[in-house]
């Protein structure tokens, strides 16, 4: 069964950006999938795919490794 959830992620402005989230949360235990909506200068809107319940903890310890902050999310 999968499970998603989207959150919102501050400073994100480009394609290195979206990668670097990317790359930091698929590496999470159970993730399937990572969709970003960049919203350059904004909040951008992340969509997470996983087959296990991710906590909002290691979302927000992920994205930091990438250097941005989680604003908020939906979970």
């Amino acid at each position: 069964m999968s499970h998603t959830i989207t959150v919102n992620v501050s400073g994100m402005t480009c394609g290195h950006c979206v990668n670097s989230v990317t790359e930091e949360l698929t590496e999470l235990k159970g993730v399937e999938s990572v969709t970003v909506d960049l919203n350059s200068g904004g909040l951008s809107e992340v969509t997470i795919t996983s087959t296990l319940t991710l906590d909002s903890a290691e979302i927000g310890e992920a994205v930091a490794e990438a250097g941005y902050l989680l604003v908020s999310n939906d979970a």
